[in-house]
């Protein structure tokens, strides 16, 4: 089985700061490749997945808010990957960006699209005209949502072989995500002083969202008591979470999935999230962390939290393994290439435990 994974020509595969859809694919890329299929990953010329990759464009191509071009780029990008894909002879096509379910309808492999993105009900209708894309949300809240008739929901999974428990004082808390309203990084200051328990911040501000920070998040960092350490990669990353005491996740909008939470439990580190979108299936309450309905619960939590960074890790390594999210998926595609119409290739690959 020869599988075409599709990611944007925005962000490198795998990421080297932020980008979870990128470093869902590049998971998920080289899951399916030990478990024996053949796969070749559609990105920029600055990617580092350890599978065959193919770029149009040499560097990342990261857009900037309301230029045109940087649509047309997507575009381009997807057109030309669709239309190589499937001269190359894969089997089946596997997109992560909304331009790549335009194309498909000009190829006759299946093609498989996963909503990285919240519910827009604008998409949806756009969604309705390629009734024969099979749809993948990332949670349940999600495919509440929607309504295409090709649907399901596979969870995203995480490789907790490469995040550490920690086992160090635990004396901060920690906000790791665009420095954006969406995130509530203004919510998780708020949260922290009012907990009494200093906070590091992590993550990109990025251009059209530099007001915002000016106005609302830099006022109140001091170097001491509220940090903000920029971007962060995967090794520094993985350091601030194993330290902290919990990772505050005050969402403003219907999450799709939040995968900074799932490495925040790979480390040990349980997340104090206001219960948005997907939350409640990401967060055990009361095992991996706790469901706040504002940030006075929240700051009562930081104070009072009593869960084993053991427990929490293996809590969600039960839930959110890789082994789990890349069977699903080969199982899918598998069942699509089994479908009346679809040509079978000869090698489905072997499950792997």
């Amino acid at each position: 089985m020869r599988i075409a994974l599709v990611a944007s020509p925005f962000i490198a595969v795998p990421p080297t700061h932020y980008g979870g859809t990128e470093l869902f694919i590049a998971q998920l890329a080289e899951g399916l490749q030990q478990r024996g299929l053949d796969v070749v990953v559609y990105t920029n010329g600055e990617s580092t997945v350890k599978v065959e990759r193919r770029a149009l464009y040499p560097q990342a191509q990261w857009p900037i808010a309301g230029e045109v071009y940087d649509n047309l780029k997507d575009l381009n990008h997807a057109s030309w990957a669709l239309r190589d894909a499937a001269a190359a002879g894969c089997d089946l096509i596997h997109v992560n960006n909304v331009p790549g379910i335009v194309f498909s309808r000009f190829v006759k492999q299946p093609v498989v699209y996963t909503m990285h993105h919240p519910h827009v009900a604008e998409l949806s209708e756009i969604f309705e005209h390629f009734p024969k894309v099979q749809y993948v949300t990332i949670s349940d809240f999600q495919r509440r949502l929607e309504r295409v008739p090709r649907l399901r929901t596979i969870h995203h999974g995480l490789d907790f072989t490469q995040y550490q428990c920690g086992a160090g004082k635990r004396d901060y808390l920690a906000f790791i995500g665009r420095i954006a309203p969406v995130k509530g990084p203004d919510l998780a200051i708020a949260a922290a002083k009012k907990a009494g328990i200093p906070l590091k911040i992590a993550g990109e501000v990025q251009p059209v969202f530099r007001a915002y920070f000016e106005r609302e998040v830099l006022p109140q960092i001091d170097g001491k008591f509220i940090q903000y350490i920029g971007e962060v990669d995967m090794a520094e990353k993985n350091e601030l979470l194993a330290g902290a005491r919990a990772l505050l996740f005050p969402i403003q909008w219907d999450e799709p999935f939040g995968l900074v939470m799932i490495e925040a439990m790979a480390c040990g580190t349980p997340v104090l999230a206001l219960p948005g979108g997907s939350v409640p299936e990401v967060v055990n309450e009361g095992v991996s962390g706790h469901l706040c309905r504002n940030v006075d619960e929240m700051a009562d939590h930081a104070r009072h939290l009593a869960l084993p960074p053991a427990a929490v890790r293996a809590d969600a390594e039960a839930r959110f393994s890789i082994a789990r999210m890349v069977q699903e998926y080969q199982d899918l595609y598998a069942e699509l290439l089994a479908a009346p119409g679809a040509a079978v290739p000869a090698d489905l690959g072997e499950a792997v435990a």
